[in-house]
């Protein structure tokens, strides 16, 4: 990432934090000095947040706080913990903008016709850099550009495989609308038990040993809605098992981004037998309306993939594409990256804090993990599962929308009572009051159900 956008969320965080409207900004000189860098990237960095209309220039006089949006937002009249869209205050609307009129002034022409099945070349050619980041090495020939992961799940699903199995394998839970796919289009699948401690093994291998998993689909990143993680020994596992048995992985780490351990990580990286294809969204950390995302293709599925897509939808949005390539190619991403991960950091910490105490206060009703480090959603596991769909109701009448994981599971496998809490969506100085009042719900349907 570039200096002067280390600077920019170094003095966003300031005003964010000690600055209040009308506070004088630290002079050019002083800033310059504190961060060891020039005038020039002080000068551009404040630039651009007076261009966000953080800070507003005085003749002579030097830069003044204007105003943080964050600081002056009521509380919203609804605690919402469901949703799992990106937070709306730190949509990158002014960069993201910059970018696409750049890219209708570089590209020209070349965006307002039909593409390529396989994705705009140059970003393709950037992508590759961008995902060496991940530790996802992949020569260009087997890197798609698609219209979100759900497009890439959908064409993996429908499209035949080499070896002619047909069924999918899928955590359970799981992604909702992969599994509402696989119903509706009566693809043949099967679920297995996944829960904070991760997959049984044993289980997973008897499951492959048997034949016909055409893949294994699997999110091993701060998965919705457990919100856990595999761990090392376990991805090198699922990986060894999948080499042994000749079963693919689908991949898809689509909060890669929130990751905070650099030594985490995909599962991608212990695959040594080219069976893992590997699934990233960028709607998840940037906003929900830039349907793109990338696959990474084993080279005997990638020429498939890419005349299923071709039949699909010819290519995805060129005009998206191309801003995207040169949102990451400026470096904007990574400075939007490390903005969201702090966000979402807190965030963690506070939903972390909240479940302790829930759990400290009504130790005999609730389980269930802490959440991950970093990671924005958990969940609870109340001891009387009929207690959950009255509780949510009281929660309704309170104000706070929270749900269970019900519609996570295929149908026919066996759900686990389990309530969700997601904070992408949450203000922070509302997470401990929502939670406090979800645990106090939960807490009274339970003693309603069981005999006293």
């Amino acid at each position: 990432m570039y200096k002067y956008m280390e600077l920019l969320n170094e003095l966003e965080r300031m005003i964010a934090g000690s600055l209040k409207e009308g506070d004088k900004m630290p002079s050019i000189r002083t800033l310059s000095e504190r961060y060891a860098c020039s005038k020039s990237t002080v000068i551009r960095a404040l630039s651009e947040l007076e261009r966000s209309h953080l800070i507003y220039a005085s003749a002579k006089s030097g830069y003044y706080v204007l105003g943080s949006a964050e600081k002056e937002e009521r509380p919203s009249e609804t605690i919402d913990f469901v949703r799992s869209a990106p937070d709306p205050d730190i949509f990158p609307y002014l960069d993201f903008q910059q970018c696409l009129n750049k890219a209708i002034d570089t590209y020209r022409n070349e965006l307002f016709i039909y593409g390529t099945p396989k994705g705009l070349p140059s970003l393709i050619k950037e992508m590759q850099r961008h995902l060496a980041d991940y530790q996802v090495f992949a020569e260009p020939e087997r890197i798609f550009i698609t219209s979100g992961v759900q497009q890439a799940l959908t064409l993996l699903a429908g499209m035949p495989f080499p070896d002619g199995r047909k069924t999918v394998l899928v955590e359970q839970p799981s992604y909702p609308l992969f599994t509402d796919y696989l119903e509706a289009h009566r693809i043949p699948a099967v679920g297995i038990r996944r829960d904070a401690d991760g997959i049984d093994l044993g289980e997973l291998e008897r499951i492959f040993r048997g034949g016909g998993i055409k893949f294994f689909y699997t999110i091993p990143r701060f998965h919705n809605p457990l919100g856990c993680s595999y761990t090392r020994r376990q991805k090198e596992a699922i990986a060894e098992l999948a080499a042994r048995y000749g079963v693919y992985i689908v991949e898809d780490d689509y909060m890669a981004d929130l990751e905070q351990d650099a030594k985490s990580d995909p599962l991608y990286a212990y695959d040594r037998a080219e069976r893992t294809i590997y699934l990233k969204s960028y709607s998840k950390i940037l906003f929900p309306g830039l349907r793109v995302g990338v696959a990474v293709l084993p080279g005997e599925l990638a020429e498939a993939f890419g005349r299923y897509k071709k039949l699909l939808d010819i290519d995805s949005s060129m005009l998206s594409q191309a801003a995207l390539e040169l949102y990451l190619k400026s470096g904007m991403f990574a400075r939007h990256r490390e903005k969201i991960r702090d966000r979402y950091s807190r965030r963690s910490e506070l939903l972390g804090e909240a479940v302790r105490r829930a759990k400290k206060a009504y130790p005999d009703v609730l389980t269930g993990p802490l959440p991950a480090a970093g990671g924005i959603h958990t969940h609870l596991l109340p001891r009387a599962p009929a207690a959950l769909s009255s509780a949510v109701e009281k929660l309704r009448s309170r104000c706070i929308h929270a749900e269970s994981a019900k519609g996570h599971y295929l149908s026919g496998f066996r759900a686990e009572a389990m309530l969700k809490l997601n904070v992408s969506g949450v203000r922070d100085e509302e997470i401990a009051s929502g939670v406090d009042v979800v645990a106090e719900e939960l807490a009274k349907a339970v003693h309603r159900v069981l005999p006293r």
